[in-house]
């Protein structure tokens, strides 16, 4: 693959375990190599190239009741002999599958039709763990804290959408389709992100803007959609400049209401004591944030690289107050859009 340039292995039942990228030979040699769990039943290594290679040789050989041995041979070519991959299928392997239409948001959970539906998307998983600091890993950290979540959500009434339930690998594209085909009326998804010691701090929540430039945003969005590239297949290149168009129409009428959600939240989180960024509601080009029919935010609850901030996830009760708080605040949000949308139909 190119963009960068990258040599990609789908293994199917292959555990890595706890073994590290660094522990292989020759891994020194590479700008960067990952591996883990992709999907269910199958594990993804991804090795970075310095430049465009040629594969000259891959052999499997068995070796003893155990296993087998995987031998490649790859040579650096020029640009012109760099062969990508553009078989069909290997395409459609991170393509997200075929939505239905969304159902319309509901004004107010628990309505006669049917309740709220909240999807919430523990970031990262699988072959991308995220930050990670020392043994933590973001990806993990986020999933933990989601299933808390969801039990609140659920004994508040709400419907809940998970776009993923273990440590699995799901591109950013699907985690907005799963929210999509089955009918989200607001998306979360959740990050602890790292930055550099002393320039993020307390929890941030980000709605969508394709020009915010500051520096933090910037850096955080580039490693989410690079993390997201490298371990899938890139289909950037795919975007249709009238879809983007409508995308950017819808978006007229979605956006202000992921802008009033993120006001009520960063609210509720400072008046229930949490430590908040000093700019507790800040736009970024967050590729998750992208879906142009659903108010979507992403929550940063804190930054692993802060001390206070890291032991503040590990806390039960820290994380069992947030819980309560970000359900308090969609209850408001739901409450507040009924009102508008009554005032609509006078």
């Amino acid at each position: 693959m190119a963009e960068p340039p990258r040599l990609i292995i789908d293994f199917r039942h292959l555990d890595f375990g706890e073994n590290q990228p660094a522990a292989i030979d020759g891994s020194g040699l590479v700008p960067g190599l990952r591996w883990g769990r992709f999907r269910a039943g199958w594990s993804r290594m991804v090795i970075e190239l310095a430049g465009p290679y040629a594969m000259r040789r891959s052999i499997q050989t068995p070796e003893g009741a155990q296993g087998s041995v995987i031998s490649m041979r790859i040579e650096p070519v020029k640009d012109k002999d760099f062969e990508v991959q553009q078989d069909a299928l290997l395409a459609m392997w991170d393509l997200p599958p075929s939505t239905v239409p969304a159902a319309k948001p509901r004004s107010v959970a628990g309505s006669a039709e049917r309740p709220l539906r909240v999807a919430v998307d523990p970031g990262h998983g699988g072959i991308d763990p995220g930050a990670q600091v020392g043994a933590i890993s973001e990806a993990a950290v986020m999933l933990g804290f989601v299933h808390e979540l969801s039990g609140v959500l659920r004994a508040a009434g709400y419907e809940v959408i998970t776009t993923r339930d273990d440590d699995s690998f799901v591109p950013l594209e699907r985690r907005m389709t799963i929210a999509r085909a089955q009918g989200a009326d607001i998306f979360l998804s959740f990050h602890a992100d790292a930055l550099p010691e002393g320039q993020a701090a307390g929890a941030t929540i980000y709605v969508w803007n394709s020009e915010a430039n500051d520096r933090a945003s910037l850096e955080l969005a580039t490693r989410h959609d690079r993390d997201d590239i490298l371990s899938g297949v890139d289909l950037s290149g795919t975007d249709d400049e009238v879809a983007e168009v409508l995308m950017d129409l819808a978006r007229l009428e979605t956006h202000p209401r992921s802008q009033n959600f993120a006001g009520m939240l960063a609210s509720e989180l400072s008046r229930s004591g949490f430590d908040m960024h000093r700019r507790p509601v800040r736009g970024a080009a967050f590729s998750v944030l992208k879906s142009p029919d659903i108010p979507s935010v992403l929550i940063e609850l804190g930054f692993l690289t802060d001390p206070s901030d890291r032991a503040n996830l590990f806390d039960p009760e820290w994380r069992a107050n947030m819980a309560r708080s970000i359900t308090k605040s969609i209850g408001v949000w739901t409450q507040d859009e009924a009102a508008r949308a009554e005032l609509l139909r006078k």
